[in-house]
C-alpha cells in the first residue's frame, strides 16, 4: 500500500480491529483506586537483566513534566448508571449495569510532592496493553515495563486553595480504540497544570483492560465483536455502536460531575469546585470522534478539539459513506482539528463534511491544524515512550518513524501542549492568545494552518 493510501486507512476503525486478539473478565489483582497516604511509591518496576529467556530490561519510561504553575493531583472514581445495562453484556452476577473509571486530574496545593505518584497503568492494566497495543509490530509482548510509567500526578494530594466563589473549567477526554485513559497523561497533567480539572475516562470492554476496585479486570470483548461483525458483514453496525457506548458514556460522566442523583462521587476537595459551564472535551482518535459527537450532542460541552479522530462509521479515511451526524449536521460551537501529516478537512471525508456543514452556523469556530511530521500515534504518550523503548530494544530510526513520524518528540509535544491550552483557555476562560489560534507563529513552526 502506497504513502497516500495508507494514511487513509481508518484511524479508529483500524484501531477497534486492532482488538481482534483475545479478551476476557477475570477477577483478582490490585484495587485501581486512589491511595490517600502522603507516602511516595516507587518510581519504577523492579529492575531486572535481560536473561536467556529474553526477559526484558525493567527500565522504567519517563513521561515530560507538565509546564504550568500548579502541581498535579490524581484521584480514581468508580462511576455505575444503574440506568443502563451493559451494552456489551460483559460484567459478572452483580455487575449487570454499565460501569466506567474515571480519573480526575487537579490543580494541586502545598505539600503534594509528599503523596505518591499515579502511576500510568495499574499492572493488570499494562500486562493487557502489553498483549494489545498497536505497536506490537516493532515492539513484542513482554519486552516493555508498561507498570513502571509513573505520571506527573500525586495520587490524593489536596486541591489547590482557590479565590472565594472560584471555580475551575472542567476538559474531559477519551482515548483512543484500544487504548487505555492513561495513554493521554501528558496533556491531561499539563491541563491540570494549568488550572483546570480534568476528567479522563476508560471505555469499559473496549479498552484492553479495566481494573476497579478490589482487583476485578474488565478485559476487551471487541475481539469477539469484530469476528462477529466480520462474519456478518456488519461492521459500520459494530462502529455504530462503539461509537453510541462511547458518547453515552461521557454523558452519563457529565450527569455524575453534576450530582444529577444528588450526591457528588468528586472528593471533599473537589465538591462545588467545577465549573460546569465551562467544560469542553479532546481525545486522540476514536476519542476525538466521541469528543466531536458529544459537542454535537450534548450542549453542556461548550468546546470540543480532536485529535487525528475519523468522525464516520467508515474503516477508510476518504470514505463519505455512513457519516454521523456531526457529520451531516456540524457543529454550532467551536471546533479545533489536529490531524497528522496528511490529515485535514480536503483528505479525511468526515472532516470535510463537519467542515462544510458547520459553515455559516451561528456559534461555529472551526480549525484545521497539521502537525507536520507527525503520525497517529503522535497525539499519544507514545510520541515520548516510542524514543526511550527504541533506544531500550534497538529499534532503527525508520521503525520509529513509522510509529510516531519524524517530528521531533519534544516539539510534537510542545505544539500540542500549545494549541489545546490556547484553545480551552479561549473558549472555557475567554482568554487572549496573542493570535496563535488565528494565523501560523514562528514559535511552532512544525503547525500548519489548513484553509
Amino acid at each position: 500500500m502506497g504513502e497516500g493510501a495508507e494514511r487513509r486507512v481508518a484511524r479508529w476503525g483500524a484501531a477497534v480491529a486492532v482488538l481482534a486478539m483475545g479478551g476476557a473478565l477475570v477477577a483478582g489483582g490490585v484495587a485501581a483506586t486512589a491511595g490517600t497516604a502522603p507516602a511516595e511509591a516507587p518510581a519504577t518496576g523492579s529492575a531486572r537483566s535481560a536473561g536467556a529467556g529474553g526477559s526484558p530490561v525493567a527500565v522504567p519510561l519517563t513521561l515530560p513534566a507538565p509546564t504550568g504553575r500548579h502541581q498535579v493531583g490524581a484521584v480514581a472514581l468508580h462511576l455505575i448508571d444503574r440506568q443502563r445495562r451493559d451494552p456489551w453484556g460483559g460484567g459478572t452476577p452483580g455487575h449487570r449495569y454499565r460501569e466506567v473509571m474515571v480519573g480526575v486530574r487537579y490543580p494541586a496545593g502545598a505539600g503534594a510532592g509528599r503523596y505518591p505518584r499515579a502511576a500510568q497503568l495499574t499492572p493488570r492494566e499494562a500486562a493487557a496493553f502489553d498483549r494489545m497495543n498497536s505497536f506490537s509490530e516493532h515492539v513484542p509482548p513482554g519486552k516493555v515495563a508498561w507498570q513502571a510509567t509513573r505520571t506527573a500526578a500525586r495520587t490524593g494530594a489536596p486541591v489547590a486553595p482557590r479565590r472565594p466563589g472560584q471555580r475551575l473549567p472542567v476538559v474531559l477526554y477519551s482515548p483512543g480504540a484500544g487504548d487505555p485513559r492513561g495513554f493521554g497523561s501528558t496533556l491531561c497533567d499539563e491541563l491540570a497544570s494549568r488550572g483546570y480539572v480534568v476528567v479522563t475516562l476508560d471505555h469499559t470492554y473496549e479498552a484492553p483492560a479495566v481494573e476497579f476496585p478490589g482487583g476485578r479486570v474488565a478485559r476487551s470483548v471487541m475481539p469477539a465483536e469484530v469476528a462477529k461483525a466480520r462474519q456478518a458483514g456488519r461492521m459500520t453496525e459494530l462502529l455504530r455502536k462503539v461509537s453510541a457506548v462511547r458518547v453515552a458514556d461521557t454523558r452519563f460522566v457529565l450527569d455524575e460531575l453534576g450530582g444529577r442523583r444528588g450526591a457528588s462521587p468528586l472528593p471533599r476537595g473537589l465538591r462545588g469546585a467545577l465549573n460546569l459551564r465551562a467544560v469542553g472535551m479532546f481525545g486522540q482518535s476514536a476519542g476525538g470522534f466521541t469528543a466531536a459527537q458529544t459537542l454535537h450532542d450534548d450542549r453542556r460541552i461548550r468546546a470540543a478539539a480532536n485529535l487525528d479522530g475519523v468522525m464516520g462509521y467508515t474503516q477508510r479515511d476518504d470514505d463519505p459513506s455512513n457519516p454521523s451526524t456531526v457529520g451531516r449536521d456540524g457543529v454550532d460551537r467551536p471546533l479545533l482539528l489536529m490531524g497528522m501529516d496528511g490529515d485535514t478537512h480536503h483528505t479525511v471525508a468526515s472532516w470535510g463534511a463537519v467542515w462544510e456543514h458547520s459553515r455559516g452556523r451561528d456559534g461555529a469556530w472551526l480549525r484545521d491544524l497539521t502537525l507536520r511530521g507527525s503520525r497517529h500515534a503522535t497525539y499519544t504518550d507514545a510520541e515520548t515512550l516510542i524514543p526511550q523503548i527504541a533506544r531500550q530494544l534497538g529499534l532503527s530510526p525508520a521503525e520509529v518513524t513509522k510509529m510516531i513520524g519524524s517530528v521531533r518528540p519534544a516539539r510534537a509535544v510542545a505544539a500540542q501542549r500549545a494549541y489545546l491550552s490556547a484553545f480551552f483557555d479561549r473558549w472555557l476562560r475567554g482568554r487572549g492568545d496573542g493570535g496563535l489560534l488565528d494565523r501560523p507563529s514562528a514559535r511552532y513552526p512544525e503547525i500548519r494552518f489548513v484553509p
